[in-house]
């Protein structure tokens, strides 16, 4: 299905890719994987032919068709949503489009060269999926999550609603190979499971990037691992649990196999050492020359094998000390303001509704009303529900950029809240990572740069612009401006969408950290289980208060 021969790729002096090779053969599901910038989606991109090689070549069955997710959010449209998903079988809207014509041409002149074309356009037509491709749009539409008519303009829906009805028109295509990057950052757990079991009897084979832990383990049979430091992919079969207790073992082996080097090192090393001294007081401590010229051969000798360990220590022979892993090294604690009262927020019979966007009557459209909640200090609540409940709403009313429409929010003395976007349009495209910082924090450069290194923002990259920045680096510096500008309550508006599986994990650790209080949302399955304490989650009008940790572990079992 894909073989790729010793691709390699760099732009300037930064090497991306070097040597990869693999094959993907036919209804394999593979998942690749690796820290954020790696070269993931440069990789997709020389799979699809819209990037090359400097070197090496990816070579897709003449057979085949490739259907390529990209990361990000799909560009703004004037079609209609219809129209736009099945733009993804090639011809189809021009084939019907004929099909129809010539009908009407055979009802008015029923002559035979009209009712041949008609019969072959049919066929055409028949062969890419006939009518059968608007239902299986719906249902496909319906599975993501996104219950719009098929005539809304793609330029009405929101950014996430875009993202996914882009995934629809990959999916419709029922392509051999479908190459997904980062699938599943704007789906709900619902659309989550329904392309769990998309992927799980899709018959073709795919490639897919993610960073969501549990989707990986449902989805793929193979891991495919691009190591940011030697640009090479690795392979390991099995799942991502799979691969994870792989590394495990393969780190601890490392661990045990540099600790004997080392030893081995330190044991020459005093060998060599005790032999130079012993021919150095022979030299110097004897009149004989039969002795002398002996201690002299030792020496030489002890000095030879000096260059030799030398010479060991600077080869690929070296077993390298296992360096840490590709994580955020967050520390929310450090910089978080003071811890304010018992109650951190309250909701008071709130209500909220977007004026004027309900029926035909010209009434609000509610998303939620009566809710009376409360975030207590040191609190962990998950934020669940489909797209479009209503949760980015409510982190905006309580941040204070959306006036509520009945009800209040209360905010508790002392409480200095910290709101992250889900959207990374709040950065300056313009702006670097230094300059951002600093304009939050009194901060000197060498402060600022120290800093962001906590942030995986090293040497040169603290200048790099915003705009040029990847995904998962925006997410991170994102997460940067929050912990600086010392919050003691927390509302986050799906950090974690843009950041690797290690990274996710650090990020959840990093929050068990944090004094103060924590309202996220978030679709990540894993996330939820290993942070909530409570749950809150748009039910029948209004927001609810579900399971505590305890009680979820409960019903689980």
């Amino acid at each position: 299905m894909l073989q790729l021969y010793e691709v390699s790729k760099s732009y300037a002096a930064q090497t991306i890719l070097e040597d990869v090779s693999f094959v993907v053969n036919a209804g394999e599901r593979v998942g690749l994987i690796g820290p954020n910038g790696c070269g993931k989606t440069t990789l997709l991109r020389i799979i699809t032919g819209q990037e090359q090689p400097d070197r090496g070549r990816a070579v897709v069955d003449m057979h085949a068709t490739v259907g390529y997710l990209a990361q990000g959010l799909a560009p703004d449209d004037a079609r209609a949503v219809g129209e736009y998903v099945r733009a993804g079988i090639a011809g189809f809207d021009d084939a019907r489009r004929q099909v129809e014509t010539l009908a009407e041409q055979m009802a008015q002149s029923p002559a035979q060269d009209v009712i041949a074309a008609y019969g072959e356009a049919v066929a055409r037509f028949e062969a890419i999926g006939g009518y059968a491709v608007e239902h299986r749009a719906e249902a496909i539409l319906a599975g993501l999550g996104l219950d719009v008519p098929q005539n809304t303009p793609l330029d009405k829906l929101s950014g996430g609603q875009r993202a996914r009805v882009g995934l629809a028109r990959v999916l419709i295509a029922e392509p051999n190979l479908l190459l997904l990057d980062e699938p599943t950052n704007h789906l709900d757990i619902a659309a989550l499971e329904w392309l769990e079991r998309f992927v799980a009897n899709y018959a073709g084979a795919a490639i897919i990037v993610s960073h969501d832990w549990a989707f990986l383990d449902a989805t793929v049979s193979r891991i495919l691992e691009l190591n940011d430091r030697t640009h090479h992919v690795t392979e390991y079969p099995g799942n991502y649990s799979d691969y994870a207790d792989a590394k495990s073992r393969e780190r601890e082996k490392q661990w045990a196999s540099w600790k004997d080097q080392q030893a081995e090192i330190r044991r020459v090393e005093a060998d060599i050492a005790r032999t130079k001294a012993q021919a150095r007081h022979t030299q110097e401590s004897t009149a004989n020359d039969h002795l002398r010229r002996l201690s002299k051969k030792v020496a030489l000798k002890a000095k030879a094998r000096e260059t030799r360990l030398r010479r060991y220590l600077d080869s690929q022979e070296r077993i390298e000390k296992p360096k840490p892993s590709w994580q955020m090294k967050l520390e929310f604690g450090a910089r978080s303001a003071p811890r304010g009262g018992q109650i951190v927020v309250a909701l008071d019979d709130l209500g909220f509704a977007f004026a004027g966007e309900g029926d035909h009557t010209g009434r609000p459209s509610w998303l939620f009303r009566h809710a009376n909640l409360m975030l207590r200090y040191a609190e962990r609540i998950a934020l669940i529900g489909p797209n479009g409940s209503g949760k980015t709403s409510l982190l905006r009313v309580i941040a204070g950029e959306l006036p509520p429409t009945e009800g209040s929010v209360k905010i508790g003395a002392n409480v200095r809240i910290g709101y992250m976007p889900q959207e990374q349009e709040t950065l300056d495209a313009n702006a670097t990572p230094l300059s951002l910082i600093r304009a939050v924090a009194a901060m000197s450069e060498t402060e600022a740069r120290h800093f962001l290194h906590f942030f995986l923002f090293e040497g040169d990259e603290v200048f790099t612009r915003i705009g040029a920045l990847s995904y998962g680096e925006r997410a991170r510096l994102l997460l940067a401006r929050l912990v600086v500008s010392g919050v003691n309550c927390l509302l986050l508006d799906e950090p974690i969408n843009h950041l690797d599986i290690p990274s996710r994990a650090r990020f959840a650790a990093a929050l068990d950290a944090f004094p103060g209080a924590i309202l996220i949302a978030t679709h990540d399955r894993a996330f939820i289980d290993q942070f909530a304490t409570r749950i809150w989650s748009p039910q029948d009008g209004t927001l609810r208060a579900l399971l505590d940790r305890a009680e979820m572990n409960k019903n689980k079992a």
